[in-house]
């Protein structure tokens, strides 16, 4: 059955529409995204450096445990899951959900949820999770201040002992095409271990314990920070990423309409010529 051509026509102005959109999409992505790549890029070397500061502290503060670094028997578990609040970028939300979800289908003890962004929270309601806090509406260029909320939860979950085990879910920047689930323990504290032969250059004061005190919390704070721009980063090249394939299909379907519409057209123009001939034959 052939298409009539104003259906067509109809079907490449709605595609149109859609391409255009699509388009300013990915370009507002793309100026997201070069702010949020600098940002989550030079968080790294801040982060890397006060792990290696914690190493020193933990190794010269061997005869005071903070509770921090206390770890335990595993009774509950908690999982601060970072998502986007927004879809349209592509598979990036599905991986993040499907990361979290197969890990807690191995857990033999409760977990709980602290969910950060809208996708992560739907998908665990829906599935009847235990949510113990959700946070949604971040912005693409937040400050420590506004993720400190997030990190006192976790802190003062653990330091009360209502759980045991606090680990982070968020979507590592790795590069523009590849943004890459990750299940990061945030709690107990592990330090890294310091290598043989490596020189230390630390001077504490008052000492390393009461520094190290005051730097655990800290630690914790910058890395739930530090995940929350990595998962910006990451949506937003995923976001481009997305729109820029859906804006190239648009214009192949625009290619292969117009295709259609000038067949189509082609057809219903020899076919007036077939009748005016016979019409034309008939009178003679």
């Amino acid at each position: 059955m052939t298409v009539p051509i104003r259906i067509i026509r109809r079907r490449i102005r709605s595609i149109q529409s859609t391409a255009k959109i699509t388009k300013a999409m990915e370009m507002i992505a793309a100026s997201k995204m070069r702010r949020a790549q600098a940002a989550a890029l030079a968080a790294r070397p801040y982060a890397q450096k006060m792990r290696e500061v914690l190493a020193d502290l933990a190794a010269q503060s061997q005869d005071t445990l903070h509770p921090l670094l206390e770890r335990r028997m595993v009774n509950r578990i908690c999982i601060i899951h970072i998502t986007p609040d927004r879809g349209l970028c592509g598979g990036l939300n599905t991986n993040i959900n499907r990361h979290t979800a197969s890990f807690l289908l191995e857990q033999s003890v409760p977990v709980t949820l602290v969910t950060v962004g809208r996708k992560g929270r739907d998908f665990f309601t829906r599935h009847g999770r235990d949510i113990r806090a959700e946070f949604s509406k971040i912005g693409d260029r937040p400050s420590l201040a506004d993720t400190l909320p997030i990190s006192r939860i976790a802190i003062e979950d653990y330091t009360n002992g209502f759980v045991d085990q606090v680990y982070l879910v968020y979507a590592q920047f790795v590069s523009t095409m590849v943004q890459r689930p990750i299940l990061q323990e945030l709690l107990p504290i592990e330090p890294t271990k310091i290598e043989r032969g490596e020189p230390i250059e630390y001077i504490y004061e008052p000492d390393a314990a009461f520094v190290l005190a005051q730097l655990l919390p800290r630690y914790v704070e910058m890395q739930v920070y530090h995940a929350i721009l990595e998962s910006i980063a990451s949506e937003q090249s995923a976001r481009m990423v997305a729109m820029r394939a859906a804006t190239e299909n648009a214009n192949d379907m625009i290619q292969d309409l117009t295709l259609t519409l000038n067949k189509a057209r082609q057809e219903m123009i020899t076919t007036e010529l077939l009748d005016i001939v016979g019409g034309a034959a008939a009178l003679e």
